[in-house]
């Protein structure tokens, strides 16, 4: 279930919250090409699955983007604020790809307040993320994500 806040105060003040889990969402070969034709990125080891299972790892995987990129779904699903103008993404300030995501896996998130800014524009909100691959030691991906939130 979604966490609700109330105002950009109520998120200032959630500093160190932990914002939960996420279902969990399978990756499908139709993503992968989706995401591939939507950026271009057409490399073999993500869109041919026939010379994929002759790769390193045994089949098709999923964009390190494409992996990162699911937080905008996954956000939706963990929080929500009300009384803003606007909830707009202002960046990442690290992310990394610690494993692969190969097609069929599954993934979810978590992720937590970690610091908030003023700014003249609003309050920049970072978030700390990790998208956990099912039945995997390591994470996919881990990022530090920026969200401006404008009055």
């Amino acid at each position: 279930m979604a966490q609700s806040f109330t105002g950009i105060d109520e998120v200032v003040h959630a500093v160190g919250t932990q914002l939960g889990e996420t279902e969990w969402l399978e990756i499908t070969q139709e993503q992968v090409n989706t995401f591939a034709d939507a950026t271009g990125d057409h490399q073999w080891i993500h869109v041919d699955v026939e010379r994929a299972k002759k790769g390193p790892y045994g089949g098709t995987i999923a964009h390190g983007y494409l992996t990162l990129s699911l937080i905008a779904r996954f956000g939706d699903e963990l929080f929500s604020i009300s009384g803003v103008t606007a909830k707009l993404n202002y960046g990442v300030n690290k992310v990394r790809f610690p494993a692969p995501v190969p097609v069929g896996s599954r993934v979810r998130a978590s992720a937590s307040i970690s610091n908030t800014a003023e700014t003249p524009a609003g309050v920049q909100v970072s978030l700390n993320w990790v998208i956990e691959l099912e039945n995997s030691t390591k994470p996919a991906c881990v990022a530090e994500t920026v969200v401006l939130l404008v009055p």
